[in-house]
């Protein structure tokens, strides 16, 4: 076992859907505080739906990633460039998937065109994304930490 995930599976009761669940509700943070500060800005910018994407899924990668490498530098006293090889695969695989269902609902429920933060259709289409973001990563997350591709922090 690889020591990055050593503390997903300390317990050999622990149910990895839980754990998995744990890990994906850990990356939906990161995810959609990126997303959601990707959309006001770009809704206040008047972006087009495209750079309106770019924007949500770089800031929800930038964030995500952040919430990945601080615990891990934090707990297992890593450096910056240590952590980053630890987290990167599952990182980049999970955020992807959640970041694919999370702005394919968003767009295809009138969210990104809404025009306007105060929009009822804004705020719907954002409360839709952001389960549909964790289904689609649940089992992808269950599937990386069971590979020891993903680290628990």
């Amino acid at each position: 076992m690889s020591e990055h995930t050593a503390s997903c599976h300390d317990h050999k009761d622990a149910n990895p859907f839980v754990t998995s669940a744990k890990a994906t509700l850990h990356c939906l943070t990161g995810c959609v505080i990126g997303e959601v500060s990707g959309l006001i800005i770009a809704m206040a910018l008047g972006l087009g739906v495209w750079p309106t994407i770019i924007l949500a899924t770089s800031l929800a990668y930038l964030s995500g990633f952040t919430l990945g490498l601080l615990p891990v530098m934090r707990d297992q006293d890593k450096t910056f460039m240590q952590a980053l090889k630890l987290i990167w695969i599952g990182e980049v695989i999970s955020i992807g998937v959640m970041e694919l269902a999370m702005n394919a609902t968003d767009y295809y429920m009138g969210g990104m065109t809404a025009g306007s933060l105060l929009a009822p259709q804004f705020w719907i289409a954002m409360f839709a994304a952001i389960p549909a973001g964790f289904i689609a990563a649940w089992p992808v997350n269950w599937w990386l930490l069971s590979r020891d591709l993903k680290a628990c922090h």
